[in-house]
């Protein structure tokens, strides 16, 4: 048998091991939420599209929804720990052919919303500064300074995105908390935002969306477990931790803006502001005056980077995930023996995303109405859809396990399984609204999914039968971090097992 050889820096395939406390996870996704960049787009167009001024109890029923899935997925985090995410989760649960098609989902939506979000935050850093300095460029121009950023970032390694994401959450929260006690110290909150006559009042349906997706994000904690210390504990706490404060804050901050607008007012009102997205923007000055209204500005492109940071750091690794069992080019599957940080798959998706970005670019497409509209709507569902397949297989594999825990494992995860599936059924049937544009070009992407699940399956069977060893690696890989874990255990140095191509 040949001997083992040490890994170089350019045969690395192992992440950064216990690099990230549950603190360091709960920046990492609460940063891809953006909270900010949430209650200034997606809780207004709650409001005006939605239930009006029962908003905040649509992001609470979310809230409760999400929490029913994450007692049967921190069981599984419990029992699985991979760079895989959802994919290896589903892997797990629904078996290969299901696991491949949820990691094309994954890949597909992640990279869309990334490509999404480099035009957002360059049209609004554009917008900015010139409203604030007079710089006026293009905001491609913007948007290729945020890819420069991010790749930087990424390339230090996942505890430095940790450090900076930490300090711009804790900014663009403390803004909008300064606004929410200044309405409440000025008039109190109204009681009646949270009836349920308020709250299933409207198109409720489209609340329920909307509020969903200002959780996107949260799933990604699986994403680090294998950089995460002691990930069996922390995954679960860093996934509870997020959800309850994405619901709290969310419905909190929604609640001091219907109540400033008077509940029965607030859908009027913000219908009004809908074009100009200046609902939030014309509070603050209001209640904070003019120059924390501009910080308020400066820390949206805040709040844009940082999501644009943690959402990359998501996609790549589903990325190098594919890449290190074989399904991607072995080189995506390698990292920087440095700092563990896989900066082929970074890179990769980076140019990718810039690529979409700059086509619409050439194109004299809208970065916003064309752009964000059709990627990031996209990348919404696809994680959205990814978030229910996930549900699915954490009921499945414990059911076929036997197991006896039957809140946990199935009335729990089962509940959050279709309460999810709903949320995926509206946003396909109201895609237009969530995208924030009436195109028939972009209505008809839903499709994609379509499109993903059938290439995941022929894959599978192209893998099967003709690649055997990367179908088997896709089980091994389930095994990679318990096998590393005993070769500590034991003081021995040997590396974790890379991908059959690597």
């Amino acid at each position: 048998m040949q001997p083992r050889l040490p890994e170089t820096a350019a045969q690395s395939t192992r992440l950064s091991a216990n690099t990230l406390g549950v603190g360091g996870i709960v920046f990492l996704v609460l940063a891809a939420v953006a909270p900010l960049t949430g209650i200034i787009v997606i809780a207004t167009l709650g409001i005006a599209l939605g239930n009006g001024g029962g908003m905040a109890g649509a992001f609470l029923i979310a809230t409760v929804i999400l929490l029913l899935f994450a007692v049967g997925y921190a069981q599984m985090s419990k029992k699985l720990v991979s760079a895989g995410g959802f994919y290896a989760f589903v892997v797990k649960g629904l078996g290969r052919p299901m696991g491949v098609v949820a990691g094309f989902i994954a890949m597909l939506g992640y990279n869309c919303f990334v490509a999404g979000a480099i035009g957002t935050s360059g049209f609004f850093t554009a917008t900015v500064m010139k409203e604030l300095t007079g710089i006026d460029l293009p905001w491609f121009a913007w948007s290729l300074v945020s890819v420069a950023l991010v790749f930087l970032l990424t390339r230090r390694g996942i505890d430095v995105s940790a450090k900076v994401l930490g300090v711009c959450l804790v900014l663009e929260v403390s803004i909008l908390v300064l606004l929410d006690f200044r309405i409440l110290f000025s008039h109190g909150f109204s009681a009646e935002a949270l009836l349920p006559q308020t709250v299933l009042s409207g198109s409720v349906g489209l609340a329920l969306l909307f509020a969903a997706n200002c959780f996107v994000g949260f799933e990604a904690t699986g994403l680090f477990s294998e950089e995460a210390k002691d990930p069996r504990r922390t995954i679960p706490r860093a996934t509870y931790i997020a959800i309850l404060f994405i619901g709290i804050f969310a419905a909190f901050t929604t609640w001091a803006i219907v109540s400033a607008l008077g509940v029965a007012q607030a859908q009027g009102t913000a219908l009004e502001h809908l074009p100009t997205g200046d609902l939030v923007f014309m509070l603050s000055s209001q209640y904070l005056g003019d120059f924390l209204t501009k910080v308020m500005m400066v820390l949206l492109l805040v709040s844009l980077f940082a999501a644009l940071l943690a959402l990359h750091n998501s996609a790549a690794r589903y990325i190098y995930a594919y890449g290190r069992v074989g399904i991607l080019p072995a080189a995506l599957g390698r990292t920087r023996s440095a700092n563990g940080a896989p900066q082929n798959a970074s890179a990769a998706q980076l140019v990718f995303g810039t690529l979409v970005a700059f086509i619409y670019f050439v194109a004299g497409l809208d970065p916003i109405a064309a752009l964000t509209a059709s990627m990031t709507g996209f990348g919404t569902l696809g994680i959205l859809a990814l978030q229910m397949l996930a549900a699915i297989a954490v009921v499945v594999h414990f059911r076929r396990s036997r197991d006896t825990r039957i809140w946990k494992t199935l009335v729990a995860p089962g509940i959050g399984a279709l309460g999810l599936a709903a949320i995926v059924l509206l946003a396909i049937a109201n895609f237009g609204t969530l995208a924030g544009s009436d195109s028939p070009v972009i209505g008809m992407l839903p499709w994609l999914l379509a499109v993903a699940t059938v290439a995941g399956l022929a894959t599978a069977h192209w893998l099967k039968t003709r690649r055997p060893q990367v179908y088997d690696e896709l089980l091994r890989d389930m095994e990679r971090y318990d096998q590393a874990e005993a070769a500590a255990g034991r003081g021995q140095a040997e590396p974790a097992a890379s991908g059959p191509l690597a």
